[in-house]
């Protein structure tokens, strides 16, 4: 069986990726056992028991009698990957902030591979429970994040996510139509935020404004609430300048950290 896989760019490393889909099973479900991962997997148990061994060697995943898990070694990463975005000390004061003053969740949000991949989420007092988790990812063309962001990359870049978005209705709003999201990130671009407008989950609005550097965007930061406390009143007057002036708190603290 061969331990490489020919693909565009070069060489990839069947091995890597075996030993990869067993730590994003075990990040879903706790304790599977050798048998439960291979089944799982479509692997042979000779297979995953070697990738287990050395992931269980290499302290990554524990071994216990009910089941393998992963370590908490793996928090001790997810901090060291989290603190390597800059000025994550400010970015996670300005979330709670807004979470306290607002009531709702606030979060921050980066694009990585064309997706919105959370950084930071706070509950206010308020706060109705949403999908998203820090760590996990959501559409780019569906969440007020997404257009946040994907509104101020280069035209280039913006162009590139859009055609690779497999665009799906995720709602009766989800808007599935590559021309009306351009339409929608140059609404953006004229009123400085973006909207989710029930597009993710029936009955949940979402309002983001872009973090931008000198070039570009380095992400953004959203509230999200009840459409029945996220009326169009309150989205384009508190809740925009809300979450428009963590942004530019943000971004004055990136500016002046890096001059």
């Amino acid at each position: 069986m061969p331990t490489t896989d020919e693909e565009s760019g070069g060489r990839r490393i069947r091995g890597v990726r075996i030993a990869l889909s067993i730590v994003d099973l075990l990040q879903r479900e706790r304790a599977r056992t050798l048998s439960g991962i291979a089944d799982e997997l479509g692997h042979s148990k000779s297979t995953v028991h070697s990738h287990l061994k050395t992931l269980e060697d290499e302290e990554m995943v524990v071994r216990e009698p009910d089941g393998y898990r992963l370590s908490l070694r793996i928090l001790d990463l997810a901090r060291g990957v989290r603190d390597q975005v800059g000025n994550s000390d400010v970015i996670e004061e300005e979330v709670e902030a807004l979470a306290a003053e607002t009531g709702e969740i606030a979060q921050f949000g980066i694009e990585e591979y064309g997706r919105v991949s959370y950084l930071y989420k706070a509950r206010g007092a308020r706060a109705v429970e949403t999908a998203s988790t820090v760590g996990t990812q959501q559409p780019i063309y569906s969440t007020s994040l997404g257009k946040a962001i994907l509104a101020y990359l280069p035209a280039e870049r913006r162009a590139e996510v859009i055609d690779a978005c497999e665009f799906e209705p995720l709602t009766a709003h989800t808007v599935t139509d590559p021309e009306r999201l351009r339409e929608q990130l140059a609404e953006v671009r004229e009123r400085g935020y973006g909207l989710d407008n029930e597009e993710n989950i029936d009955g949940l609005r979402c309002v983001a404004a872009p973090v931008r550097d000198d070039e570009t965007v380095f992400g953004a930061v959203s509230i999200s609430g009840p459409s029945s406390r996220f009326t169009d009143d309150r989205i384009e007057g508190e809740l925009a300048e809300r979450v428009r002036r963590a942004a530019n708190v943000i971004e004055l603290n990136t500016k002046f950290s890096t001059d």
